[in-house]
């Protein structure tokens, strides 16, 4: 009886070990920011390549690149334009685009800016949804009617 509880705790060791070591094989490995409550959230502050796709409705405006350079004070982040939209889209260089707040496990909310008319005056807010890679250096933010952004790290 001895022998099978021993035999059966080793396994047990055995199996938490290599839990342990598979877990840390997938820990994040990219940029960090450490918040006053302790938790850690990506530091998405930089300069990312964008890639604009408009769909649905908005098909007509097509898909483009821009640069956008976000901006993170603790969990808080927004991010603008570098670039002029490609007409007949609206958007300057210097146009708040982005916007949000980070949690633990990526996006607590984000939001695209969408410009105004003129394209220098902010239009509207648009709650959307996002996913950030394992590594921290790709986002893909969708509002899910009619634009997605993909944003690689420069």
């Amino acid at each position: 009886m001895k022998t099978r509880i021993t035999i059966w705790l080793m396994c047990v060791a055995a199996v938490l070990a290599w839990t342990g070591v598979a877990c840390a094989q997938t820990a994040t490995s990219g940029p960090m920011v450490q918040l006053p409550s302790g938790d850690a959230v990506w530091d998405l502050t930089g300069e990312w390549d964008a890639v604009i796709e408009n769909y649905g409705p908005w098909a007509r405006f097509g898909t483009y690149p821009d640069v956008m350079r976000i901006t993170q004070t603790g969990s808080a982040f927004s991010g603008i334009r570098l670039k002029d939209n490609p007409p007949p889209v609206a958007g300057r260089a210097g146009v708040h685009s982005l916007q949000g707040e980070l949690e633990k496990n990526g996006f607590k909310h984000v939001e695209i800016v969408v410009p105004g008319h003129d394209g220098i005056s902010r239009g509207y807010v648009s709650p959307s949804t996002g996913q950030i890679s394992e590594d921290g250096n790709k986002m893909a933010i969708d509002n899910g009617l009619y634009i997605r952004v993909t944003l690689t790290r420069r």
